[in-house]
This record gives C-alpha cells, sequence and structure tokens, in this order.
C-alpha cells in the first residue's frame, strides 16, 4: 500500500506525534518554548491535560515499580535464564527471591516510618492546638470599673 501526500494530510498532527511516543511530545514541547514560550506552555497543559504523559497521574513512581514486580514475577521481562549448572540456577532463584521478600520488607518498614513521623508530628500539633486553646486569652482585656 502505497501513502500518498494527500493521504498523510488528512492524518491530524496529535495522531503522528501520538505514533511517534512520548519524546516526540517532549521535543515539541521544547520546541514550542523555544519559539514562543506560550507555544510551550500551552503544549505543555495539552500534554498534562490529555494523559499523554501518564506516568505523571496517579502514584507516579511507585505504579511502575508494581508494575515491574508484576512483570518480572511473570517471566515476561527478564525471561528465566538457565546457566547449564541445575545447583546454580537453584542459588540463584533462592537468593533473588531472599533479596525481593528483603526488599518488600523494607518498602513496608519505610512506610511504617513514615507513618509512625507522620503521627508524631500530628499529636505534637494537636498538643500544641490544645495548650493554646486552654490558655487565657492574651487579647485586649475590657476595663473593669
Amino acid at each position: 500500500m502505497y501513502l500518498t501526500f494527500t493521504d498523510e494530510a488528512h492524518m491530524p498532527m496529535v495522531a503522528k506525534l501520538d505514533e511517534l511516543g512520548k519524546p516526540a511530545w517532549i521535543a515539541l514541547t521544547i520546541l514550542g518554548f523555544v519559539i514562543w514560550w506560550p507555544i510551550g506552555l500551552a503544549t505543555l497543559a495539552f500534554i498534562i491535560g490529555s494523559g499523554r504523559m501518564s506516568c505523571w497521574k496517579g502514584g507516579g513512581m511507585s505504579r511502575w515499580h508494581g508494575a515491574a514486580d508484576q512483570m518480572r514475577h511473570a517471566g515476561t521481562w527478564w525471561p528465566p535464564t538457565r546457566s547449564g549448572n541445575r545447583a546454580f540456577d537453584e542459588y540463584r532463584q533462592d537468593t533473588l527471591q531472599r533479596l525481593e521478600e528483603e526488599q518488600r520488607e523494607f518498602h513496608d518498614f519505610l512506610a511504617r516510618l513514615r507513618m509512625a513521623k507522620d503521627k508524631a508530628e500530628f499529636d505534637q500539633f494537636m498538643a500544641e492546638r490544645r495548650t493554646r486553646t486552654g490558655a487565657p486569652n492574651s487579647g485586649p482585656s475590657s476595663p473593669q470599673n
């Protein structure tokens, strides 16, 4: 099938950039800023608003780590390779599983640590608030006759 210039003219610029992927959108945004900053700003707003940079929405990098874990366990990202030595393969598999478990435990520990820090800060705030509201008002007092 041959593409002619008229076939390409009917394809909108957005669809062409979508075919090229995120690097094309980033390059267009940079080019827009170089030419005239409002063009770059409008392009950036369009990219974020349309969800074309979906890694910026909901969860940030933790979402990518979760996807990587799922793919790793499914064997689609890093297909299991065999060294030819069964004892070494078993040792390597056990070591990788142990390291992944330690990584999960460490992430859980960090989550608990953040929660404890947040709770301590909140408790401190509430204690300061209680003492502030419990203290007599230091504002102007009414004159007594």
